[in-house]
């Protein structure tokens, strides 16, 4: 028997404009799923600052609102105290969670701010041209390191942030995940559903992190996107739960 696919209520039947290949498409229908299936579209906030996901609040049906360029979770931080009972998250990328917004992000989750947080590292800036970004890895090529980011150049090193955060007293659980194949998709799944039970619940501040595709500024064919992934940027950030306080 055929199954019927079932469209997510949280999630809107309309056109992608995201360039072929990217995993944003994917971790929007993740996040509407666990949305759906933990019953808070109703109570549920998003918060969506500048970078490829600047109009994410296009894709799905429960309340959004936009942050400026890395200030995500100081809005959410306020959202939050303001209405304790609501699901709020922000859903940023490395540029501006790691970069722009590092302050912000460090002082939330050494706060404990009962929040959860979408990372989505594609080591690189996506919207603004694909410079460096923290998370671009050794020897990458970007628009600012054309012959590979290097230490040695002054470039620095790749900005581990799940393993920076984890230590805080305020972080109750980060995990870092792909979307590469389908079972790496369903991990991610559970990941994210841990985080939004883990703010249901009142345990404090909640990080995953997902290795996402970006093959316009890689370019690279979506699957071998895809492969680097999996051979090469794993080897700079290891997958798994790096910390569960809960």
């Amino acid at each position: 028997m055929n199954k019927v696919f079932t469209q997510s209520k949280s999630l809107r039947d309309i056109d992608t404009h995201y360039c072929p290949g990217c995993g944003h498409g994917i971790l929007h229908r993740l996040v509407a799923e666990v949305i759906d299936e933990l019953g808070l579209r109703e109570k549920t906030i998003g918060v969506a600052p500048v970078g490829c996901a600047v109009i994410a609040y296009d894709y799905w049906s429960f309340d959004c609102t936009e942050a400026a360029h890395g200030r995500a979770l100081a809005v959410a931080t306020a959202i939050k105290r303001c209405r304790p009972n609501l699901a709020v998250f922000t859903y940023q990328g490395d540029g501006d969670l790691a970069s722009i917004g590092l302050a912000e992000t460090v002082h939330a989750a050494n706060r404990g701010e009962n929040l959860t947080c979408i990372f989505v590292n594609n080591a690189c800036y996506g919207m603004t041209g694909g410079q460096m970004a923290p998370t671009t890895i050794i020897g990458q090529k970007t628009t600012t390191t054309p012959w590979g980011r290097s230490p040695s150049n002054g470039d620095g090193w790749p900005l581990k942030v799940s393993e920076m955060l984890a230590p805080l007293e305020g972080v109750c659980f980060v995990a870092r995940a792909t979307i590469t194949n389908p079972n790496a998709v369903l991990k991610t799944k559970n990941y994210i559903k841990k985080a939004f039970c883990n703010q249901m619940e009142n345990k404090g501040f909640s990080l995953v992190e997902i290795l996402s595709p970006c093959p316009t500024v890689w370019q690279k064919e979506p699957t071998q996107a895809m492969r680097w992934i999996e051979e090469e940027m794993v080897k700079v950030f290891p997958l798994g739960v790096i910390k569960d306080k809960a």
